[in-house]
């Protein structure tokens, strides 16, 4: 994780079961730091990375729902897109759509229903 920004956000994604989350993210092309089967890191070289705290169900946080999102910017939304997809068939990765703020944005639903936005600029912008 040296080559993360210093000064930069690390969302918290509550899942239910680390090796599956880990598994899942490795797929996905993220680096995945396990520190024990409590808690993880999935890096996004350069940018980022998601930490991923094990929770009995996604609601036991003082009875709230929890979920959990962040955006990734991307050279090219579809590409990670079809990346994606290929990687983790059965996962939910909604293909990119233009925007009218002139951003190509797609969506990733992890298993634990935390989400990834993607996005890159637009060829053209509207």
């Amino acid at each position: 994780m040296d080559d993360l920004p210093r000064n930069r956000f690390d969302p918290i994604f509550p899942v239910t079961d680390i090796g599956r989350t880990t598994q899942h993210y490795t797929a996905l092309g993220f680096q995945v730091l396990a520190h024990d089967d409590t808690y993880a890191f999935a890096v996004w070289p350069g940018v980022g990375c998601i930490h991923l705290s094990r929770v009995e169900s996604p609601n036991d946080y003082d009875g709230k729902v929890m979920a959990a999102a962040t955006y990734l910017h991307v050279d090219d939304a579809a590409a990670l897109a079809r990346s994606w997809k290929q990687a983790c068939p059965g996962a939910d990765t909604r293909d990119p759509v233009d925007t009218d703020y002139g951003l190509h944005e797609g969506a990733h639903l992890d298993l634990d229903n935390n989400l990834v936005r993607f996005g890159s600029p637009m060829a053209t912008k509207p």
